[in-house]
């Protein structure tokens, strides 16, 4: 079944309470003919840490809010949970819902795995936009993945704002990405679906020969190969990249904002 908006594929979306990122990058980022259903994962724990692990917890729950809709693949678009939570249990929560829901459960950490695998690389480099014991979580749940992170940068988190992650600038991301050694890494991935990141993907799409890649770019490339049943390879990847398709819309909606 396809809807009218939807012809090539409809995706359902699971969003941190509080990110302010999600919807504008995808918007952004689906070709045409895809579109979305987004639905809001909420926690009231006091914690950062608490809040992720919830969502992941509570992700069966909060996929029954699109109900019969005909989605196509579900998209988790949340790193910090699958850090904390690990390898083993990430897995084996995709597994059950997979079977469960009978279409392709992608999570952000996922998709930028797979990223990393169709291109090959085994020495990676990280932008986090983390606080410290987050960053040594993804550093960690990276390692078990069995890349050698050769490399991390970090961003400067707004204090004081309502968010430190999500209120992050796009200049802020890109000179995080600027910072990293050229030549030691062979992919570059921008952590955090929160952080704004299309901008420096267009501004520095390699760092060296390394392509680089973030959360929600990953996570949007995957979601259409997974949709549109094409294989996730090299040739596919690196044109997400590029910002073939998604960059034009890109510029077109800064330019809109500028104007």
């Amino acid at each position: 079944m396809t809807v009218e908006y939807a012809p090539r594929g409809l995706v359902g979306v699971l969003t941190p309470q509080a990110n302010t990122t999600v919807e504008p990058e995808f918007a952004m980022l689906w070709p045409p003919g895809i579109a979305m259903l987004n639905a809001r994962m909420t926690s009231s724990k006091p914690t950062i840490i608490a809040r992720l692990l919830d969502y992941l917890a509570e992700l069966p729950s909060a996929a029954a809010q699109f109900a019969n809709a005909p989605i196509d693949a579900l998209a988790f678009a949340c790193t910090g949970a699958s850090y904390y939570a690990g390898v083993a249990e990430e897995d084996a929560l995709v597994a059950r819902m997979q079977d469960a829901l009978g279409i392709p459960v992608i999570t952000a950490a996922l998709a930028v795995r797979d990223a990393f695998h169709a291109v090959g690389a085994e020495r990676i480099g990280l932008v986090s936009p983390y606080p410290d014991d987050l960053t040594g979580a993804a550093v960690d749940y990276w390692t078990a993945r069995g890349f050698e992170v050769a490399a991390v940068s970090r961003g400067a988190m707004a204090d004081g704002s309502f968010h430190p992650i999500y209120a992050m600038t796009a200049q802020g991301a890109a000179a995080a990405l600027a910072a990293l050694p050229a030549g030691r890494v062979q992919a570059v991935a921008m952590l955090g679906t929160g952080m704004p990141t299309l901008g420096p993907i267009l501004g520095q799409p390699f760092l060296g020969e390394a392509p680089v890649t973030s959360c929600m770019h990953a996570l949007a490339w995957r979601s259409v190969c997974a949709v549109t049943k094409q294989a996730p390879e090299a040739e596919n990847f690196l044109a997400w990249v590029r910002g073939e398709g998604w960059g034009a819309r890109y510029r077109e909606r800064m330019a809109a904002k500028a104007a």
